[in-house]
């Protein structure tokens, strides 16, 4: 087994090119069985799902435990239905694959290869969440979950909030040594799983336009990477706050481009 040392400056960058990787893996994809289940009310999920956890293991003791074990069955599952069907070049039998990450993130639990198998694992089903997600909620809504996600992160950080749930479901270990997958770590670095999920979410936001999807990868890798320099000065940082930056960005070019388009029209 390799054995996970690497100094935490390579490995949160490796965590933080993985997060922007997660942007450009999902399809474009209509699930029409969810078409019935489609509302507004789905852009509250994300920013609360953050609020929930931290304010919900304060008060419930046995949720960190009930989240691991859900962890536990539901990543691997999600991640089969991306590789089968939700993400780019995704095929029925590549579904497969999720069986054989599993097994290599159970026999080389703490090593780096068992390390990186789950945090394909977790990044896989964080695709599948994402577009399944945007499939039920309206665009403008999604934009607007993604910001409130990174804002309510930000607060929870800043205000050492979020660290004290974040280490009890970071450190609970499921039985006969099965994968963490309620967390991802990689080396000496740790993320949020709602660090991946909300790269999924924009991703998925972005997989009808490939362009602007690649475009994002590309900028939120630059924004990840920036923000990890402050890793010099200070122990936790909201990671989701690149994704919503990259958003941002994408917003912003669009908007000018439709003004020089309208400006070019008037001429």
């Amino acid at each position: 087994m390799l054995e996970a040392m690497l100094p935490f400056a390579v490995s949160i960058c490796i965590l933080s090119l993985a997060q922007a990787g997660v942007v450009g893996l999902p399809a474009a994809r209509e699930i029409a069985l969810l078409r019935r289940l489609r509302s507004g009310w789905w852009a509250l999920a994300p920013a609360a799902s953050v609020v929930g956890f931290v304010f919900g293991v304060r008060v419930l003791s046995g949720l960190a435990d009930g989240l691991t074990y859900l962890a536990l069955v539901a990543v691997p599952l999600l991640a089969a239905i991306a590789l089968g069907w939700l993400m780019r070049g995704a095929r029925p039998l590549f579904a497969l694959f999720a069986l054989a990450l599993f097994a290599l993130a159970w026999a080389d639990r703490g090593g780096l290869a068992g390390e990186a198998s789950g945090l394909l694992l977790d990044a896989l089903s964080c695709v599948a969440l994402g577009v399944i997600a945007v499939a039920v909620t309206p665009a403008r809504l999604v934009k607007l979950a993604i910001v409130a996600m990174a804002a309510v992160d930000t607060w929870l950080v800043v205000t050492n909030l979020l660290a004290a749930p974040n280490n009890t479901l970071n450190g609970l270990a499921p039985v006969a040594h099965l994968p963490q997958l309620q967390r991802v770590v990689f080396g000496s670095a740790v993320m949020g799983y709602g660090d991946l999920f909300i790269a999924g979410l924009l991703g998925a936001l972005l997989a009808a336009q490939l362009g602007r999807q690649r475009r994002a990868v590309l900028i939120a890798a630059g924004l990840a990477l920036a923000l990890d320099l402050l890793f010099f000065v200070v122990n936790q940082l909201p990671a989701t706050v690149p994704i919503a930056l990259t958003l941002v960005v994408l917003e912003f070019a669009a908007w000018r481009s439709r003004g020089r388009a309208a400006d070019a029209a008037k001429v």
